[in-house]
């Protein structure tokens, strides 16, 4: 990993953190979008992945500011549970977006330059991609998508660029935080570190020209959403 440019949405907190973070240590040079700033130092700019035209031209000008890319991680995600009748529209569209449309967009923005690089991409799903559970219609259509689309890209990019399906499990992170108490894990909840699931993602990232994981699943060995 050592020197290699690696984009990572999201990258200011959760997951995305934990994976700039473990870049950092394997010497490689992690940029961000987000919409809050990640870790002092960290090139990044600022972007609602909501508006997915923003997300490809940003996406552009961190390619053109590291001076090429090799590796994208789709670790961008949002939810706001609840009945499909009491979810507003605009809430519920949102949450597809950011966790599915904006997928395709950053890495459709970052093809020519992972083309070029032989470079891998990571996208984050969720245990919710392959299992539906009540109130998380919006999430599970988009994780369900994420799921689907990244299958597909992974036989269209087959011995170009590297392709690989994270599914993680619930984690200890703010993504929970300001929801109804319904839909939060309760104190006994079994939540992976995010730390761990990050090194997954490093693993992925640092296989060699011609080898891809193509799938993994990381959760907690008591993920109750799993199998």
């Amino acid at each position: 990993m050592n020197g290699k440019a690696i984009l990572v949405t999201g990258g200011a907190s959760g997951l995305g953190g934990a994976v700039v973070t473990a870049l950092h240590k394997a010497d490689a040079r992690p940029y961000v979008l987000d919409r809050q700033s990640p870790a002092d130092g960290v090139p990044w700019i600022e972007c609602d992945l909501a508006d997915t035209r923003a997300a490809e031209h940003a996406t552009r000008q961190l390619i053109e500011q590291a001076g090429g890319l090799d590796g994208v991680v789709t670790a961008a995600g949002t939810d706001t549970p609840g009945r499909l009748a009491d979810v507003p529209a605009e809430t519920w569209e949102r949450v597809v977006t950011v966790d599915l449309l904006a997928t395709a967009a950053v890495i459709r923005a970052a093809l020519p330059a992972l083309e070029r690089a032989q470079g891998t991409v990571v996208t984050v799903a969720s245990t919710l991609g392959i299992k539906a559970v009540s109130d998380a219609t919006a999430y599970c259509a988009a994780k369900f998508g994420v799921v689907g689309f990244t299958r597909a890209l992974a036989a269209e990019l087959a011995g170009s660029v590297g392709v690989t399906l994270l599914i993680p499990g619930g984690m200890r992170t703010a993504f929970f935080d300001g929801r109804d108490e319904q839909y939060r894990p309760g104190a006994e909840a079994a939540l992976n570190d995010p730390t761990h699931v990050a090194e997954a993602v490093l693993f992925a990232l640092s296989q060699p020209a011609g080898c891809a994981v193509r799938e993994l699943v990381v959760c907690a060995d008591r993920e109750s959403s799993y199998p």
